[in-house]
């Protein structure tokens, strides 16, 4: 028997998602094709008013355990197995009444559908499929001959390849439908496995698995000769992946990342605490505020750095509005992402026909508990998502000056911003809006620095004689280990620092900052975004 074309004469259809079943039913029985099927599934064909076997008949066994046995059976596996080349195959066949199945099409228990509704254990255990994983691999093996479909989406692919091949299908064709196959099993288990970890509280499992499905094709990556794609985890978080895109052309890779970076940080700021707009450029920010509105958020952050800004990444924390949207428009912008829009902000963006606009219907729970991952070299290195939070109670005060209510407060702004600035990070904040940002750079001195350097140069830039960080607070990611990097932002302007504390010269820094009039505070957390 031929492998480039196999006609489909049999399929085994068993399907826990019905959506699209009977229309390929119907197209399958039009064709001539003998329906054979379990259950609710057999039942749904049945009511629609085609012919179909129930595997039962076939197996000479009902269904039994409340349907945890029906296909794990000789006769199904036989004949989704079976070489139809090889004699000694086609002879055990024969000797045991034991018929070719040509075509699967089975998708999953909903297992991940049931843990996201909070499903308990054990119905969570019970929406484990056995027999539908067991029989996709089975024809995924022997693909040489039968076609597995487990995915709705490539029901009219099929339904294609059969009009253009005479009811057949090509090796080609079998083959991409196998690797897809044992990429959904594959993912199945993987969710599975991480499921039952976290129920069991394994926290360092002997494997771990990821997986994702197909989003979207890159341009290219981060650079025109690397090649990329987007895959979506299935995550419910509020994001990127997850958000709906209204105009534009299709994200980039780099805008991808910077989206997630920018979401991620304005995120910190809840809405109930007033309006709030990040702008980034290369992951880092290039400026946060708060403000009375979202107008005046977006234009105290973008007189952080409007060099920077140009051609950046804005999210908000709250619905974007028209007036907001017009002043976004003065300058270059590659994406804006808001939990929503208005239809005039939405109307106003229209007019520029490369902005991305994205909208949430959410923002991301920056508290909770997850896991991030990074490949290197041989492997991955995994950690908990980095969702520390302070407050005035976890401040400590090791200066002779305490800091004021606005210097805790503008504090308390700076280090929810360090948080997101790749190390070394410094921050200057004023009157809750950076005024400078120092980030990357190999030494602590060189980011103090560098971030007064540009709030000098923006002071020029919108006509103001002082630096805007005059009368400042500064954050930084991690702890000061000389009085320089302090010292340096003292000369800057700055009246308060607020750090994690930890290092062995901190007497020799508490000293200077007594020394220079400074307030600073410890918050025994560290920050280090590499």
């Amino acid at each position: 028997m031929s492998r480039d074309h196999v006609k489909i004469r049999r399929a085994l259809l068993s399907v826990s998602d019905k959506t699209g079943l009977i229309e390929l039913a119907t197209a399958l029985d039009l064709k001539g094709v003998e329906l054979l099927s379990t259950g609710g599934t057999a039942k749904s064909i049945r009511d629609a008013g085609l012919p179909v076997k129930d595997v039962s008949d076939i197996t000479g066994f009902p269904e039994m355990m409340d349907g945890r046995v029906k296909t794990l059976h000789p006769m199904v596996h036989g004949g989704l197995l079976a070489l139809r080349d090889n004699k000694d195959h086609l002879d055990a066949m024969n000797e045991h009444g034991i018929i070719e199945i040509d075509l699967l099409v089975v998708n999953l228990y909903p297992f991940e559908e049931t843990v996201s509704k909070g499903g308990d254990y054990e119905s969570c255990i019970e929406n484990i499929d056995i027999g539908g994983p067991a029989m996709i691999r089975a024809a995924a093996k022997n693909h040489g001959f039968v076609s597995v479909v487990v995915d709705v989406e490539d029901y009219n692919l099929l339904i294609q390849e059969l009009d253009s091949n005479d009811c057949a299908t090509t090796l080609k064709f079998r083959q991409k439908l196998a690797q897809n196959a044992y990429a959904l099993t594959g993912a199945y288990d993987a969710s599975v496995s991480t499921w039952m970890a976290e129920e069991i509280n394994e926290n360092k499992p002997r494997r771990k698995v990821i997986s994702g499905k197909f989003a979207q094709e890159m341009r290219y990556g981060e650079n025109p000769h690397q090649s990329a794609s987007f895959y979506s985890n299935g995550s419910e978080r509020f994001g990127v992946a997850s958000a709906k895109q209204h105009q534009g052309k299709e994200l980039s890779y780099n805008n991808i990342n910077d989206t997630d970076a920018a979401f991620e940080l304005v995120s910190e700021f809840n809405p109930e605490d007033g309006p709030a707009v990040a702008i980034i450029k290369h992951a880092n920010p290039c400026g946060v505020a708060q403000g009375v509105s979202l107008t005046d958020a977006y234009n105290k952050a973008l007189n952080c750095d409007q060099t920077s800004a140009f051609g950046g990444i804005i999210a908000l924390n709250d619905t974007l509005d028209g007036e907001t949207a017009e002043q976004i428009c003065q300058i270059f912008t590659e994406v804006v992402i808001a939990p929503n829009a208005t239809d005039e902000a939405k109307a106003i963006f229209a007019n520029k026909k490369n902005l991305r606009l994205l909208t949430t219907h959410g923002l991301p729970n920056v508290t909770e508990v997850g896991q991030i991952w990074r490949q290197v070299s041989g492997g991955y290195l995994i950690q908990d998502r980095d969702n520390g939070l302070i407050n005035t109670n976890n401040l400590k005060v090791v200066t002779e000056r305490a800091p004021t209510d606005n210097e805790i407060s503008d504090m308390l702004f700076a280090w929810k911003v360090a948080k997101h600035v790749k190390s070394n990070a410094i921050v200057y904040v004023k009157d809750n809006a950076t005024v400078g940002i120092g980030a990357g750079q190999m030494n602590r001195l060189d980011s103090t620095r560098i971030a007064a350097r540009k709030s000098k140069d923006m002071a020029v830039n919108i006509g103001l004689t002082d630096p805007l960080t005059i009368g400042s607070v500064v954050a930084s990611d991690a702890f000061f280990p000389f009085s320089d990097g302090l010292l340096a932002a003292a000369e800057a302007g700055a009246t308060a620092i607020i750090q994690p504390g930890g290092s062995m010269r901190d007497d020799e820094v508490i000293a200077a900052a007594n020394n220079a009039g400074l307030a600073m505070v410890f918050t025994n957390m560290r920050h280090f975004k590499h």
